[in-house]
């Protein structure tokens, strides 16, 4: 897109008075290296950026710290187990990036180290054009242009774009190509981020102490906040479901969803279809006295809410059902990996239906 000389020279204003903010304004993450010293290890940056995809700072930090400290290396990552790594990643969501993770580490690993470049990162599984953006620029000082949602909202606010997303995005792109410096710019993508995250937020923007509001045509419009425009969301589809709590003795069935689909690979709680409608014991695992708990389960995944309806049951404690699946003492859920929804769901089989135990 054809950048205008008025946009050409706010463009050059911008990255010294975003480096001089960030020098001073930087935060201190345990992904990142202080402004203006080496670059960090570039393992830590696409780790980092991997598990901040669509998941806020406070949540990926104790799970980045507990991942660096079991996998300090891309070839310890490499070396892990599917379902090691799938119960580790348990309670940050979206499945599939672990299941990528572990493919780019594998890929990484027996390459001996991470490409250089945005062509050769995003060669990579599991690795897109934001992932490859971040670490040319942020690990290898490449001057590539970095833009997630933080990012959007700066540019969108700094240039008045009328256009509404999702369809302004190409354009947002091309206007943040403008104000990538060639000098510092993994300094720059972190300033820009930074300054989303903290100072020009979705509501209600800091505009007074914003390094760049004199350059900014949203704040000059009067209404920064109305930037960037948007179209109206969809409703999200409501589906339903039913979870099976099965407990024998001090013990509850678990079993292994299937390698490929949502939640590929994770331990659960049987569960039956996720449908339009709300389905009964139709699916049930077995021919078992089931008690329909008065409470449910309920999830919002990013394309659907969910509503899960729970049904429970207790078989004798010698008894074996003919399921593929693992017995795993209910006092030790949370070291399942089982994901959010499962979790709530046995939340409420716990209160609801009890811990009581079979005689044997």
């Amino acid at each position: 897109m054809p950048v205008d000389k008025k946009s050409a020279a706010m463009a050059a204003a911008i990255a010294p008075l975003l480096l001089a903010w960030y020098d001073v304004q930087a935060r201190r993450l345990p992904w990142r290296s202080p402004p203006g010293t080496p670059p960090p290890d570039p393992y830590r940056v696409w780790l980092s950026e991997v598990m901040l995809q669509q998941t806020t700072v406070a949540a990926v930090t104790p799970y980045f710290a507990r991942f660096t400290t079991r996998w300090p290396t891309v070839a310890a990552l490499a070396a892990a187990e599917d379902a090691e790594l799938m119960s580790a990643w348990a309670g940050l969501g979206y499945y599939a990036r672990a299941r990528n993770l572990l493919a780019c580490a594998r890929a990484v690993a027996a390459l001996g180290a991470f490409p250089d470049d945005e062509a050769g990162l995003r060669a990579l599984p599991g690795i897109g054009a934001y992932t490859a953006a971040a670490v040319a620029a942020i690990a290898f000082d490449r001057p590539a242009t970095v833009v997630d949602g933080n990012v959007e909202r700066v540019v969108a606010r700094l240039f008045a774009v009328d256009a509404a997303l999702p369809a302004a995005k190409p354009q947002l792109r091309a206007l943040a190509e403008t104000l990538t410096p060639q000098r510092r710019p993994g300094d720059f993508a972190q300033a820009m981020m930074d300054l989303g995250a903290t100072i020009c937020s979705p509501r209600n923007p800091s505009c007074l102490v914003c390094p760049l509001s004199a350059h900014c045509a949203g704040q000059a419009s009067g209404d920064p906040a109305g930037f960037p425009r948007k179209t109206a969301k969809k409703a999200r589809p409501q589906r339903h479901g039913t979870i099976f709590w099965i407990a024998r003795g001090d013990d509850v069935l678990l079993v292994r969803r299937p390698p490929k689909g949502l939640l590929g690979g994770m331990r659960a709680l049987p569960t039956g279809p996720w449908s339009a409608t709300a389905p009964g014991l139709e699916q049930a695992p077995a021919a078992l006295d089931w008690v329909m708990l008065e409470s449910h389960a309920d999830h919002v995944f990013t394309h659907f809410a969910l509503d899960l309806a729970i049904a429970a049951a207790r078989v004798e404690k010698h008894c074996t059902l003919q399921l593929d699946g693992e017995w795993w003492p209910r006092d030790r859920l949370d070291a399942a990996g089982l994901p959010t929804v499962f979790m709530k769901a046995a939340r409420v089989a716990r209160e609801e239906y009890g811990d009581a135990t079979v005689a044997a």
